[in-house]
């Protein structure tokens, strides 16, 4: 459904002046809450080229034009930054990267409506259209999904397309926030969002690359092989500006980790690494990183992997937990993922009291006060019709 068809709203605004975001902008600042969303290209790039931002309030939608010669996005920023408005956005993190780069801090406050419905009960990482079809009835036309957002002019469907979204937008936003505060679940969904307002989530430790590719190895000098190559890569695909994977893919990277290659010959006998890439300027410099992680002492090495101080979980009791966990999230319409995840219920099976979210706040009123009581053996599990019912045990 194009805006124009939405109660409220008129045809998008297009714009490509500063002068007009700088209006637009003031005007937004008197909205409760505006909502935000963009289009980026980002298949060939490290970095996410902005193309266009999308911002919808009460009675109007704009379609700013980020490549529009001249743009200062300078007002965008103070607008994020105003604390009474609130940006809404769904899915948020790869925009918020965008306005961290930009502006050096995320929009504040921020709420993101995918988050927003995991605490609802529609499931984990739940899609726009079907939170659009399910909260307002609506329909998102996605047409222009993959559309080339970086060639101009933009056309009138692509406008149309932009705008949509963050129109949509606003019902979904209130839907949601109604139905949460009826649960008495506004508070859950704060708790969720403080992740999101960290500018740390958001950048990337060259550092810390090789944790990512989970290394599965206690082989300290590999591991830190592995960390100084990891690092060299993220530093070199931020300076050339092209995707990690394609300056040299993950395989590749553990691969020469483990071999250590001390020559170009060597190197290119990798798989995925060509005689003219390990005879080039690129691979000699890889070729100097693992020099000098060769000569590391071992005091510089990255620490192995603590071992599991505890024993190995039951298999069934495992089982049992995940079903419990299943059937709680089921009975409380929330997401599992939002409540305990595969290694949460591990150390739940073999811990006394597990230091997890799960054992902490709403989870455990959710999930963690009847996990240990499955533990204790006070309760068992049994099955009433098509749901898992709990069953008190008497002593």
């Amino acid at each position: 459904m194009p805006p124009s068809s939405s109660p409220g709203h008129n045809t998008p605004q297009l714009i490509t002046t500063t002068e007009a975001l700088a209006t637009l902008c003031q005007r937004l600042r008197v909205e409760t809450f505006v909502t935000v969303d963009t289009e980026f290209m980002r298949e060939r790039t490290y970095w996410p080229d902005l193309c266009v931002v999308q911002l919808g309030g009460a009675h109007e939608t704009a379609v700013i034009d980020a490549l529009a010669p001249g743009l200062d996005l300078t007002p965008m920023q103070a607008l994020f930054a105003d604390e009474t408005v609130t940006k809404v956005f769904h899915a948020a993190r790869q925009d918020i990267e965008i306005f961290v780069l930009k502006f050096g801090d995320v929009p504040r406050p921020m709420f993101d409506t995918q988050v927003a419905a995991m605490v609802a009960g529609f499931g984990d990482q739940v899609g726009y259209e079907a939170l659009v079809a399910g909260l307002t009835g609506g329909a998102i036309d996605k047409t222009h999904r993959f559309s080339d957002w970086a060639a101009r002019p933009l056309s009138a469907a692509q406008i149309a397309y932009a705008a949509a979204d963050v129109t949509h937008l606003r019902e979904v936003y209130e839907a949601l926030c109604t139905r949460l505060a009826q649960e008495g679940r506004l508070d859950w969904t704060k708790q969720e969002m403080a992740t999101l307002h960290e500018p740390s989530t958001y950048r990337v430790d060259p550092e810390t690359a090789f944790e990512r590719l989970r290394p599965r190895s206690s082989n300290r000098r590999f591991l830190g092989q592995l960390q100084a190559l990891a690092a060299w890569r993220e530093r070199e695909a931020q300076r050339v500006n092209i995707p990690r994977q394609r300056l040299v893919k993950d395989e590749a990277l553990l691969e020469i980790a483990a071999t250590a290659p001390t020559n170009a010959e060597d190197l290119a006998r990798t798989r995925g690494i060509t005689k003219g890439f390990a005879e080039g300027k690129t691979g000699q410099a890889m070729l100097a990183v693992i020099e000098a992680a060769r000569a590391m002492s071992d005091d510089s090495l990255p620490s192995a992997p603590a071992p599991r101080d505890t024993p190995k979980p039951s298999g069934a009791l495992v089982a049992l937990l995940k079903v419990l966990l299943a059937a709680k999230c089921e009975q409380h319409q929330v997401a599992a993922k939002l409540v305990a995840n595969a290694d949460d219920i591990d150390r739940m099976a073999v811990e006394e009291q597990p230091n997890v979210p799960a054992m902490h706040g709403w989870r455990f009123n959710v999930f963690g006060k009847d996990a240990q009581a499955l533990k204790r053996g006070d309760i068992a599990l049994g099955v009433d019709g098509r749901r898992i019912k709990l069953i008190s045990v008497d002593s």
